[in-house]
């Protein structure tokens, strides 16, 4: 793998394993693969049942091992995971396939028996994971927000680029109805032009905002803990990081940005072309842990939060974009009615145009155009132009890559959310958490006045290089960039 962090161009295809199977029997004369055609309706093809191997099979991972198996269509083939009680289902479901605690272990030993891999596992182990099974050649299913910081993420994308893999980050409303019906809606002048966004969401839906869990804890027998830290700095278990608050800690997890964003800021990312911002500010909820007493827990990612990032584009104004988290939100448009539900109950995204606003809940989901009197029949009486994904609202996401995957890189059909797209998007939401991470970095202040003991010098407007991946007005916040690795885990 190369160091660079540059983005090669779009590299050609190699052979799917399909392919690779028919040669072999035209050649060797070793078996002949009977057409699907002439086995009936609803057979799959040996050539065209992929292996999978499933790494993290509890709460989403059990999500993706289904949507990948297919209803049987495909094989998982070998289970992972690093706690046997979030694996009991799987294992339960799929007794015939090898199960590994270790993922390094299963992909030496079954590298030859498996074409892609699903990786549900908490956000600080996405990239180790990943990388290792891009770099053998596998293709993956990744879920959001792909990794743990920028570095890592632009480092998948080139990854996937120069190992010619078959990539989809599990951004499921990416492939819906909703955000292509927004595009149309755009690309049509309905709203006119669009320089300013909004997105929000509910989350987080778990401790944040808080002191590091305390106490002494026995690790369970079914848990190996060193696995699950992998190359995260080392903690003693407890059991307010796993299985599911990790979410919430700066050294395993990503927020409520990591968790819900990437399904926020789909639709306007892909409505309006967006690429990397130039440009992030935040502010984040203060903490009182008594009478004047301000609590600081730069561990923990804060309570609620806002994200401004600024996008230029070429030839057009910036679009300026706010996120909101931990319930808070924004103005109510003045086209939007008091009694209309502004998004869902997760959250929502607000598409401001000179002309009128757009507005969808998660996932691109119920997308609608205000004010409703001058545009709904105009939308609704909008030609659809833009291919839709067979079975979207159910499992066209999964299969949409599945499909990929049996064509093989390079002849497959374009995907909603391969690294290529979901890459850069993923940077723009953890750009957000580089600003908070800088808003919490502090030095001890010199002429000490009453109550502030400290400077923030991370408090302001950061300027982003995208191409080089640096903040290049605040340099201690080039640290958050990337992360160092627990030893032993350097890729």
């Amino acid at each position: 793998m190369t160091d660079s962090t540059k983005l090669p161009p779009t590299g050609s295809g190699n052979s799917s394993r399909r392919d690779f199977l028919k040669a072999a029997s035209l050649t060797l004369g070793s078996f002949y693969i009977v057409p699907r055609h002439v086995l009936g309706k609803g057979f799959t093809a040996p050539s065209d049942k992929l292996n999978i191997a499933a790494i993290g099979c509890g709460g989403k991972g059990w999500t993706d091992l289904n949507g990948a198996w297919d209803n049987g269509r495909n094989n998982i083939a070998t289970l992972c995971d690093v706690d046997d009680r979030q694996a009991a289902n799987a294992i339960k479901k799929f007794p015939n396939a090898k199960y590994y605690k270790d993922f390094r272990k299963l992909l030496e030993a079954e590298k030859n028996n498996i074409d892609a891999v699903t990786v549900s596992t908490p956000d600080h182990t996405h990239y180790v994971i990943a990388m290792a099974a891009m770099q053998m050649g596998k293709h993956v299913y990744v879920q959001k927000p792909l990794a743990h910081n920028i570095a890592e993420v632009r480092k998948m994308t080139i990854a996937a680029r120069e190992n010619k893999v078959v990539t989809q980050m599990g951004n499921q409303g990416s492939s819906g109805d909703g955000v292509r019906r927004m595009m149309e809606w755009y690309k049509a002048g309905l709203i006119g032009e669009v320089n300013r966004v909004h997105a929000w969401t509910n989350r987080p839906v778990w401790p944040q905002g808080l002191a590091k869990p305390q106490g002494k804890f026995d690790v369970p027998s079914e848990l190996d803990w060193d696995l699950w830290l992998g190359p995260a700095a080392y903690e003693e278990y407890n059991p307010g990081y796993h299985p599911f608050n990790w979410r919430g800690w700066v050294n395993f997890g990503t927020g409520s940005l990591g968790d819900m964003a990437c399904h926020m800021m789909d639709p306007p990312y892909r409505v309006l072309g967006l690429g990397y911002p130039s440009e992030v500010e935040c502010s984040i909820s203060d903490v009182w842990t008594g009478p004047f007493k301000q609590g600081y827990f730069p561990e923990s990612f804060p309570a609620s939060s806002m994200i401004h990032l600024k996008f230029p584009r070429k030839g057009k104004e910036p679009v300026k974009m706010t996120w909101y988290d931990g319930g808070l939100m924004p103005e109510r448009p003045e086209e939007i009615p008091a009694d209309v539900k502004l998004g869902d109950w997760s959250g929502g995204v607000l598409l401001m145009g000179t002309k009128g606003v757009m507005m969808c809940g998660v996932y691109g989901a119920n997308p609608s155009l205000w004010p409703e009197t001058k545009l709904k029949e105009k939308g609704d009486k909008l030609p659809i132009s833009i291919p839709r994904v067979v079975g979207a609202d159910n499992e066209g996401h999964y299969q949409q890559w599945l499909q990929a995957c049996r064509d093989g890189y390079g002849k497959h059909q374009p995907l909603s959310s391969s690294f290529d797209y979901a890459g850069p998007m993923s940077e723009t939401v953890l750009m957000g958490n580089l600003a908070i991470r800088s808003y919490f970095y502090r030095t001890p202040k010199k002429d000490k006045q009453w109550l502030q003991e400290y400077d923030y010098p991370g408090r302001k407007k950061l300027l982003w290089d995208g191409e080089n991946m640096r903040i290049t007005n605040f340099e201690e916040a080039n640290q958050f960039v990337k992360r160092e690795y627990r030893q032993g885990w350097s890729m």
